[in-house]
Parts: C-alpha cells; structure tokens; sequence
C-alpha cells in the first residue's frame, strides 16, 4: 500500500481537522464527520486534550526537565511542545514521533526551535519503541542518563490490547533514567451514559472509529510504580485547570495524568 494513501483516514490528520488545521483530506474529514456527530463533544475534547498537553509541558519545563520524547505528536498546530518547553527554557530538547508519512513533510516546522536548544523528528510507530529508542535522531538530541519526559497524549487508545500497551509504555520507561515523567491520556467511557457506549463499541467494532476506550482502572496501568502528580488521573479538563470554567468530565470523556520514575 502506499504510504501516502489519502483515502484512509489517519488519526493525526484527522486531529488536525478538529483543532481547525489544514492538513487533512477528505477521508479524515469524512471520518471527523462521522464521530462528531456520534459524539458531539468530540471537537471539545480534542481541544482540552491539547490544552492539557500545553499545561503539562509547561508544568514540566518549569520543574526543571529539559528533555522531551513526543510520540504521536501529529501535525503541526500552535504552540507545540519544543514552543512551549523552549519558552520557558530555551535550552530545552524536544525530540518528535509520529508514524503518519505526511508529518515527516512537516518535520521542518517540528524541527526549528531556539538556538540554544535542539529539536528533532522520527518518523516511527509508537507500537515499536525499539525503533525509537535505537534511532540516531534519538541519541543526536536526547541524553538518556537525564531525566526525560515522555509525552503519549491521546495515541495510546490507538493500541487497542492492553497488554501490547501496556508493554510499549514500560518499555519507553525503562529506557528512562529516574527522575524522568510520563505524560499520557486515553480516551474513556466512564462517565458516558449507555447508549454512548453501545455506540462507540458498535463503530469500534466496525472498524469507523480507532480508538480504544479504557476506563480508570485501565488507563491506571501505566503509571504502576510512579509518583502521580497531583491531581492524579481526571479528565484532561480538570489536570491544572488554567480555568474555573471548563467543559464537564462527560464532555471531555478523556483521562489524563502525569507520573515520576522515583529516584
């Protein structure tokens, strides 16, 4: 198949569609279509996933964590992580993942930072952290010996097994030295009403949706053996809101939380 095929919706394009980018194709607007009419806050999710990604990177660069993994970062939208990190310090290396072919057409823009700073893409599929973690970009703009945060916000629900998922986030971990943060968040249905879980399994099921639902417990897997940092797991709304007004667990239906490797 070609690695280009625009007729099959992708993730990252079609995340780009809801945040009002412009680098998506019809299938990824088709597909958008299709889950915000079955979810209607589906665009209001996406949204507050990116602010919590925003939030958390700046939580990050400001305790002092200079390096940072992104995987599944996507296409490029406002205030990415090497903006965000490299503003608070410009020294800050950021190093970016994504198995969509066309964001490596965009890597350019993911791969200009500060001066003083260094950034750096890989294109590579979360699912083989081998890949990643062996690439020569890796070791060009990250040193493994300090602390690294790990970014996987909202790729993780695209593993569908738990224990493929879990085993690609312990993984990553163990090639991090202690110190290091893991940021994730993953698409739930704990506060959905019935009917909204019937509809996801049917269009999971169908194979019109991607992501893969998974509730407290589940998405608690990840951060075994770290320190979570307060809040702890909420919806992405509610981790450091920078707001007293915010949309409702329900509406967002995202689970988010940061954890430390103790030292």
């Amino acid at each position: 198949m070609d690695r280009f095929d625009t007729s099959v919706a992708h993730p990252a394009r079609r995340y780009n569609y809801w945040l009002g980018g412009k680098d998506h194709f019809a299938a990824d607007r088709e597909s958008g279509d299709l889950l915000a009419k079955a979810f209607p806050t589906a665009l209001i999710a996406a949204r507050e996933n990116r602010d919590f990604l925003r939030r958390s990177v700046r939580f990050l660069a400001s305790q002092g964590v200079q390096q940072f993994l992104d995987i599944g970062t996507g296409l490029p939208v406002p205030d990415n992580t090497h903006e965000i990190a490299q503003r608070i310090d410009p020294t800050a290396r950021v190093l970016y993942a994504d198995n969509d072919p066309i964001v490596m057409t965009h890597s350019r823009a993911l791969t200009i930072g500060s001066p003083e700073g260094r950034t750096g893409y890989v294109e590579a599929d979360v699912r083989a952290p081998e890949v990643i973690l062996g690439h020569p970009e890796l070791k060009a703009v990250l040193d493994l010996s300090e602390p690294v945060a790990l970014l996987l916000v909202a790729v993780l629900h695209f593993v569908h097994d738990d224990d493929e998922a879990t085993r690609v986030v312990g993984e990553l971990l163990a090639a991090l030295p202690p110190g290091s943060y893991l940021v994730a968040s993953n698409l739930t249905l704990d506060y959905a009403p019935p009917a909204q879980v019937a509809k996801h399994e049917e269009l999971l099921a169908s194979g019109r949706t991607d992501a893969r639902a998974r509730n407290r417990a589940e998405f608690g897997r990840f951060f075994e053996g770290l320190e979570l940092v307060d809040p702890g797991i909420v919806a992405v709304s509610d981790w450091r809101p920078a707001a007293e007004e915010r949309p409702s667990a329900q509406d967002v239906a995202i689970y988010g939380a940061v954890g430390r490797l103790p030292s």
